[in-house]
Formats: structure tokens, sequence, C-alpha cells
């Protein structure tokens, strides 16, 4: 179990704290949502917990392995949907992966990254389109 604290600052913007190791984040409404667009907004941070999380499930199962995935990279694109209700509509993720596209560890890492809880977590409704490339 793991509590995180946050407070309304005020001008729609937040503070998180993350209770075991007292790291603060900070959030901000976007600009197309009343906001100023000076942090990672609420739906921002679902966004890059999708790829950072899979490269951590990805990052275990080649510790597992013996692989070296430092160097690993990942891009995530947000879509929102206005309509019926605000919401993420879709996150297209890319991650580049330092290995060759014949390395024998391949298939199990793809099958890491679908297995990671946040994209377990998240709305059937949310299309998740994930590319890999294999950079090595």
């Amino acid at each position: 179990m793991v509590q995180i604290t946050a407070r309304y600052e005020g001008d729609l913007r937040c503070t998180a704290v993350h209770g075991p190791s007292g790291a603060t984040i900070t959030t901000d409404a976007p600009v197309d949502n009343h906001g100023k667009g000076e942090a990672f907004s609420p739906t921002d941070l679902v966004a890059a917990a999708l790829p950072t999380c899979m490269m951590t499930i990805m990052g275990i199962v080649a510790k597992r392995d013996g692989l070296d995935l430092r160097g690993m990279k990942a891009t995530v694109t947000k879509e929102m949907a206005a309509a019926p209700a605000r919401r993420i509509a879709r996150l297209v993720t890319r991650i580049e992966v330092p290995l060759p596209a014949n390395h024998p560890r391949c298939e199990a890492l793809v099958n890491a990254a679908h297995t990671c809880p946040v994209h377990k977590s998240l709305l059937a409704e949310i299309e998740c389109p994930i590319e890999f490339a294999w950079t090595g």
C-alpha cells in the first residue's frame, strides 16, 4: 500500500507528495482546459505512467535474463476526446529497445510490456497502440 497526499494550491495547480519517499510533483491544468500548462496535467501523468510502467516491467524481465536495456526510450502521444466527456481517448506509444529485432528474448519483452499494471488498469475505451522499435 502506498499513500499519496495531494493538495489543491489554487489557480488550477495541485501538488502531490509520495508518502514513502517524500518526492513531490506538481500538476497544472492544460492551456486548452483553462490552465497555464506550466507542469504535467493529471492526464499527462496517466500518459507518462504507461510507457514508464511498460519499460519498468520490461526491465524486470531483462534483469532476470541478464540483459541490459539501458538507453531504452519511449514516446507517448496523448489524444483527448471532448465528447461525451473530456477524457483520454488514445495513448500512442513507441518504445525503442536497444536490442536487435532477432534477439531471442524480444517476444518475452513485448509480452512483459503488455502486462504492466498501468496498461491493465486503463479502460478498454482508451486506445493504446504500442510500437516496438528494435535499435540494437
